[in-house]
């Protein structure tokens, strides 16, 4: 039985090595060097380490602490808002309703479109000259430049939901549809409603989904850049200045410690953030048992 297990663990790995590899060429080793060049005075051979003068320096520039507060506030709005938008469309789509596979399809669509193409649309209605202005324009209101004002915050929050929303609800969709319907039967013959079922039983059963659901949606909520950078370019309104516009400057300046630095920090925040996460599902997990 030994032997048996470990001929099959061999050829687990022999089929995971090019996966293994790649993930270790082409992302574990290129971040591990940036974690050493942001602790060293330059990336070319033969440079000394300088401690924490890149980070220093990093936490005291403006632009930095903007990019990085715009990012946080991006995603402690647009997570939020995400949730609780793709969860209601889930449990609309659980129903039966007229067209139902239809609309689980549309919402299906912006995951397959291309962001090129996205990014299109998005300019052609918010342009000056864009279909929303022309819109206003014909109700007799101002015209707005939305990606130059702090409406370009709503623009981007609107972008994210609209690209997002589908991949969420098909995970919810999945989710609710493993919940045993005898258990909805049981709690209305005992006199239980609407809310007290999805607060006892959804949510509850819910709870594994709802955690891949929210960390799949902070990820992808620093992810934004692609969009932003299309829509708005490599300096947009100060609202949507994120860390990846800061990094991405950094680098067309050959500034590489500093974007070492902000890359490492950010990949930090983020892990602090999954820690967390899997502290308080961990947590409930408990408190249900």
């Amino acid at each position: 039985m030994k032997n048996w297990a470990r001929r099959d663990s061999s050829i687990a790995w022999l089929f995971l090595a090019p996966s293994v590899a790649g993930f270790a060429l082409f992302y574990l080793i290129p971040f591990g060097m940036g974690v050493f060049n942001s602790f060293a005075d330059r990336t070319a051979s033969g440079g000394y380490s300088v401690g924490l003068h890149h980070y220093r320096e990093l936490i005291a520039g403006e632009s930095f602490r903007k990019a990085a507060a715009n990012t946080f506030t991006f995603s402690l709005i647009s997570v939020p808002l995400l949730l609780v938008l793709s969860l209601g469309v889930a449990l609309l789509l659980n129903q039966k309703l007229y067209a139902r596979q239809w609309l689980r399809t549309a919402y299906v669509l912006p995951l397959v479109v291309p962001v090129a193409s996205i990014v299109l649309v998005w300019q052609i209605v918010f342009d000056w000259n864009g279909a929303l202005n022309a819109w206003l324009s014909g109700f007799g209101w101002t015209r707005i430049d939305w990606m130059k004002s702090e409406a370009a915050r709503n623009v981007i929050l609107v972008m994210y939901v609209w690209k997002n929303i589908g991949y969420n609800v098909i995970l919810f969709l999945a989710g609710l549809q493993q919940i045993p319907k005898d258990y909805y039967e049981t709690a209305r013959i005992e006199g239980a409603g609407r809310l007290r079922q999805f607060r006892s039983i959804t949510l509850v059963y819910l709870t594994s989904t709802t955690f891949f659901v929210t960390l799949m949606s902070i990820i992808n909520s620093f992810k934004v850049f692609r969009e932003t950078y299309l829509i708005a370019g490599p300096y947009p309104h100060d609202s949507i200045y994120m860390l990846q516009h800061y990094m991405n400057n950094m680098f067309l300046s050959l500034d590489i410690q500093k974007m070492s630095a902000a890359s490492t920090l950010m990949v930090g925040a983020i892990l602090i953030i999954v820690l967390g996460l899997f502290g308080v599902e961990r947590r409930y997990r408990r408190f249900m048992e």
